[in-house]
């Protein structure tokens, strides 16, 4: 489980790149990847993640706005905006992954890269998200 950790929070650190740089998507992956030497599956993860946050960015930061009261996506936090978006994505498209563990690893990583007052409102919005989609789906 470790390693799917380490694959977060490398995507984390590409998109953080790649958003607050403006650096090309395969700049990111490029620079990233080859000055690391990862296991293949940690690899993988982490290019899954990342490149499918930034080709849903629209979409995902939709999503969150809605779920999020009082708060505007542009308005968030870098890194925090960039947690939801990874976690949002692994909910919607990883169903393999139960969403209290995706929800649980953002929360730890969020505390590891941003402040406690970020975990409470990383989680609060990423459970509403998870009953929202929950109710979604068809029984």
């Amino acid at each position: 489980m470790a390693s799917r950790r380490k694959a977060r929070e490398l995507a984390l650190q590409m998109l953080f790149q790649w958003e607050v740089g403006s650096h090309e998507p395969a700049d990111v992956l490029r620079n990233t990847l080859q000055t690391k030497k990862l296991n293949p599956e940690v690899e993988a993860f982490a290019k899954d993640l990342f490149v499918g946050a930034v080709a849903e960015v629209e979409t995902l930061d939709r999503t969150i706005g809605r779920h999020s009261k009082h708060w505007r996506v542009a308005r968030m936090p870098a890194v925090d905006r960039n947690v939801l978006r990874i976690a949002l994505f692994e909910l919607m498209h990883r169903p393999e992954t139960p969403p209290a563990v995706v929800i649980n690893e953002a929360l730890e990583i969020a505390r590891i890269y941003s402040s406690e007052d970020s975990v409470e409102f990383i989680n609060g919005v990423l459970d509403n998200i998870r009953q929202s989609l929950t109710e979604a789906k068809p029984s």
